[in-house]
């Protein structure tokens, strides 16, 4: 039995997004399986914008995401699931995550260390990202920039090993027979917990 964090990344709050069923979906398939899932709605978070580097070193996190923050802490594996936009993490879904990954959620702070050490180490993560191109465009064509930014410079950094990807593409086209199969994807994916 695992804990798991799941992180609705998606900024909009309007439920018929793909992105919250599919985190809904494996959310559910998580306590089938008898996990431990948390599910989280950034859309539903108000927290302010990290400006300056001082925010993120020496400021608390913002009392929002506080409970966050103790269920990351608390979680065997996090799940992180968005939207693909102008190429990357929306951009409220972004500073949501400098807030939550705070240097002190995130890092081991030792004198003397040149190089900060992740406290994420022993936790697993799933990122699944939502595209309007194809999948294999999306891979091949464009590198997975964003995917890969993220599982290496961001979750990798701080710790997170292995981290597994989904990606679904042509999302905006998907026949609701499509979409069906997407979500037994994740109910799938969310009672392995992987």
């Amino acid at each position: 039995m695992k804990t798991i964090l799941i992180l609705d990344g998606h900024p909009d709050p309007d439920n018929e997004h793909l992105c919250h069923a599919l985190a809904k979906a494996y959310s559910v398939g998580a306590e089938r399986a008898a996990h431990r899932p948390k599910l989280v709605r950034v859309a539903d978070l108000d927290f302010p914008i990290l400006r300056k580097p001082s925010d993120f070193t020496s400021e608390p996190s913002p009392e929002t995401i506080r409970p966050v923050r103790d269920a990351l802490l608390e979680a065997d594996h996090l799940v992180l699931i968005y939207p693909l936009w102008l190429g990357t993490l929306p951009a409220y879904t972004k500073a949501f995550l400098e807030q939550l990954l705070h240097y002190d959620t995130a890092f081991e702070r030792s004198v003397g260390d040149r190089w900060p050490k992740g406290k994420m180490r022993g936790k697993s993560a799933r990122i699944v990202l939502t595209t309007g191109m194809p999948a294999l465009a999306y891979k091949l064509w464009y590198g997975a920039h964003s995917l890969k930014s993220l599982k290496r410079n961001i979750l990798g950094f701080v710790g997170f090993k292995p981290v597994r990807s989904t990606v679904f593409g042509m999302v905006e086209h998907a026949e609701p027979a499509q979409v069906g199969r997407w979500l037994k994807t994740m109910e799938k994916l969310g009672s392995r917990s992987a």
